[in-house]
This record gives structure tokens, sequence and C-alpha cells, in this order.
């Protein structure tokens, strides 16, 4: 660049990298097209002396007029396309991108580097105009050297590309000779000076680019659609699992697995057993009583069977949630795009989220309120029942809850019998207190609200996965902007 131009305009140096950003240097009287935001938008333009960094890292561009340069033609100076400094990488894609002729420069030690080659491709892919400069090449190999560049060139299709080549030599005020670059300063003089072939490089690039983009648009606008159908694939699979665990959930509540253990043993403590079960139909208003009694004022008798109510549902919403996030996990993992994201994702998808035990909790007690304010509103209408609704409704309400628990399915043994009793035990008393009719239809509201905070809870952790998902799904519309966009393309060319 330096050479070129006849003085240093950009910063030279053994180290990498060297340039930071990018210089611009062209014939005074272009400036306009270079100071406004036409030609690079987003670059802040600096001017001033050649001084390392002066122009600064990043997105800026410095500017350098100089009357050396021919009218219509400008070299841009770009950092290295093999940087070590990543965004020097981009910025050197991204300026190669903007420019209408690529001037690639290598060496006789490095020109075979896998990098350069890479970019070349892009290049011959987009027809962009190109000519490749070999430097420092030792006089001794340079027919060897650059035999062997042109037939890689050729192997890539870039046969046509001028093949410039600068001889080893010593340097001349930190310069290269006028002798050494003497291929390179005549075909761009030639092509400074021929308006003509200015603007078939132009059109060629233009041309070049503007197919590119309808090929890579296509296959774009394929990959996209792709990634949006394998992206709906895993959204369905999450709903699958978290739907089944749902199910789960509804079937556990139906078969009797609830009412086992603990809940059955502080059930039967509340309410007796024995001559109770045998003497009930006689004694129905004394169970009612004595159910009432026990909660009268106070919540010690029933606290046991609500407590022991609220550890095993807990203990069913946290599995059924464990169980979802393991399936949805599994299923990702046997599909590529949904290994990549269980990857990527910094939370382990394969769980339930941490704070389920909380939410689990709180939508349990939730749901116990509700089931009291179905027996507070249900004992309201009903005068004679008034002392229930005033000193009763915690007790009713665990007598609803094992009602709604009481099925002998997925009990054995003396299960079934305490199950069967208990079923019976807790139908005669709500029978009593509110009715056949009324407690059918609490049972069934019970039921639905139960089911509703188990699927807003398993909605709540399922959105865990589709967060992850939404993250790599193109927008809403994409594939169809970009789709209309490319045909606009054809229409305009």
């Amino acid at each position: 660049m330096n050479a070129l131009v006849g003085r240093q305009v950009s910063q030279a140096g053994v180290l990498r990298p060297t340039t930071r950003a990018p210089v611009l240097v062209f014939h005074p009287q272009d400036a306009p097209w270079f100071e406004g935001s036409r030609i690079l938008p987003g670059f802040a333009r600096t001017t001033g002396p050649d001084i390392a960094g002066a122009a600064g890292p990043g997105r800026s561009l410095r500017l350098v007029p100089e009357w050396s340069m021919r009218p219509g033609l400008a070299l841009l100076d770009a950092p290295d396309i093999d940087s070590f400094v990543e965004t020097n990488r981009e910025l050197a894609i991204q300026l190669l991108g903007a420019a209408d002729l690529w001037l690639f420069v290598t060496t006789a030690a490095r020109y075979a580097d896998a990098v350069p080659w890479d970019l070349l491709q892009v290049a011959r892919e987009r027809a962009t105009a190109l000519a490749v400069v070999l430097d420092r090449v030792p006089a001794e190999a340079l027919g060897e050297v650059e035999t062997d560049l042109r037939r890689l060139l050729d192997r890539e299709g870039l046969g046509d590309a001028p093949l410039l080549v600068v001889p080893e030599s010593p340097l001349l005020d930190g310069q290269l000779p006028p002798e050494a670059l003497a291929p390179v300063r005549s075909w761009i003089d030639a092509l400074a000076a021929d308006a003509d072939a200015r603007a078939a490089v132009i059109r060629s690039t233009l041309a070049g680019a503007i197919d590119s983009l309808r090929v890579r648009g296509d296959a774009l606008a394929s990959a996209m659609q792709a990634q949006d159908e394998a992206a709906r694939e895993l959204a369905l699979a999450v709903d699958s699992a978290y739907s089944g665990a749902l199910s789960a959930v509804s079937r556990e509540v139906a078969d009797g697995t609830l009412l086992r253990g603990e809940v059955l043993a502080r059930w039967q403590e509340l309410v007796g057993t024995g001559e109770l079960m045998r003497t009930l139909e006689s004694r129905i208003s004394w169970v009612r009583d004595r159910v009432a009694a026990a909660v009268t004022g106070r919540r010690s008798a029933a606290a046991p069977v609500e407590a022991a109510l609220e550890s095993a549902l807990e203990a069913l919403l946290r599995d059924a949630a464990e169980r979802a996030a393991a399936d949805a996990a599994q299923d990702w993992a046997a599909r590529a795009p949904g290994r990549a994201l269980l990857v990527r994702s910094d939370a382990d998808l394969g769980r339930a989220d941490p704070a389920i035990a909380r939410r689990a909790a709180e939508a349990v007690r939730a749901w116990q309120g509700e089931v009291l304010e179905l027996v507070r509103a249900e004992g309201g209408d009903r005068r004679k029942l008034a002392k229930l609704a005033s000193y009763g409704v915690n007790g009713a309400g665990s007598v609803l809850i094992v009602a709604l628990f009481a099925q002998t399915g997925g009990l054995t043994g003396g299960e079934v019998a305490l199950a069967g009793g208990t079923a019976a035990l807790s139908q005669k008393v709500l029978e009593a207190i509110f009715g056949d009719q009324a407690i059918r239809a609490l049972a069934a509201q019970a039921r639905a609200a139960l089911l509703k905070h188990v699927e807003a809870l398993l909605e709540s952790d399922a959105q865990r996965f589709h967060h992850v998902l939404a993250e790599s799904m193109p927008a809403p519309g994409a594939v169809e902007r970009l789709r209309t966009a490319l045909v606009a393309i054809r229409g305009a060319q």
C-alpha cells in the first residue's frame, strides 16, 4: 500500500496485528464520495497523520487524500483476514464485501494457507473481480512458486484472475523499490486510466454479488424453513412430554394412588374406624357432628389430614414435572437439533426447574383454598348447614378432598378395604351434609380445579424448553419475508 502510494499512509510493522482499522486512500477530488455515509455506512471517519492506533480500533475509517492516486480509483487497506484477533477478521470480511475489486496479497511462504483459500472460494462464488499479488518470491524459486500458485488458482476456478509477481527485494527507505512493484503498479495504472475497464469491473462484481445473493438467499430460506420445522418438532415433543405428565397426574388422582400410607392413616384417625363404619347408616348425624366438632374453632384435628394431603400432592406434582422434563430432554437428545440446544443451554433441562418444590407447594395450597371456598359457598346456601359452614369448613374440605381421591383402583390387599370404607364414609358424610347431587358437583369442581393448577405448573416448567427454542427459531414470518425479497431482487435485476 505504502509503496503504491509513494509514502507511508498505513502503519507498517513486524508485530501482528498492525492494521487494526481500515485506511482508505483516494485522489482529493474524490473526497465527497467517501466523507459521507453512502460508502461503508456505520464507520466513523477520521483523518490526520498515520500514527499507530490513530484511526482507533473497530468501526472507524481513516481517510487519506493523496495526489499521487488517479481519480476514480481508491485503495482500501484492510486488517488481515487470518488475523488472530476475531474482530479484525470480521472487519476484513465486511470490507471485502464492500469492495469492487480484491487485490489479494500473499507471499511465497504462505500462498497455500487454508484461510485465504476459503475466502478466495467466496470470491469465486460471488464472481468478485480479483487480482492476486504474489509477494516476496526468491529469484531462485520464482518459476516453481508461480507455476504452483497458478495450478491452485485453476483448481479453484480462479484461473482468469491476473497473477502479479513481486520478487524478494531489499527495501528502499522502508518500502519496496519501484522496479519490484512494477507489475502491480502497471496493472493498477492501466485500470485507473480506463473508465470502461473500471465500469466492467464494477458490473462484474455487482452482477456476481446479486447472482450470489439469490443463490445464497434461496439456500438461507431453505435452511430457515428446515430450522423452523425442526423447532416445531422439538416444541411438539415438549408439549407431548408435559401433556403426558398431566394425564398421569389425572390418572393418579382417580385411581386411589394418593390415598395411601400417611393420608389414609391420618384420615382414619380423624373420623375413626371399626364400629363407626358398621353403624354408619344409623348414626350418620353423629358422624357429621363428630367431623364438625373435630374442627370447631380450630384446625388441630383436621390439620394432620391436610398436612398429609399437601405432602402427597406436592410429591405427585414434583414427580410429574421431573418425569416430563426427563422425557422431553430424552426426546431432544435423540435429535441432532435438540442435542445442540441441550448442550448450549445454561440450565439442566433434563431436570425440573429448581424452584419446582416451592411452586408445587404454592399450587397445592391455592387449590386447597379453592376447595374450602367451594365448601363454604355450597354450605352458605343451606340454612340447615349453617353450623358446619361456620365451624366445620376445614373439616368438610378435608372430607371432600378425601372423597375425591378415595377410589379403590390401584390399591391392593388391606388398602382396598380401608380405601373402600373411607370412600363410603366420605361419601355418606358429604351426602348427609350437602346432598347427593351437590357432592357430585363439588367433587367434579374440585378435581377440575386441581388439574387446572397442575396444568399451569407443568406449562410453566415447559417454558424453559420453549424459551431455548425461541432464541434459536427464525423470527415469525422471516422465511416469507426473505423469499419475497428474493423475488423482488430477481425482478429488479
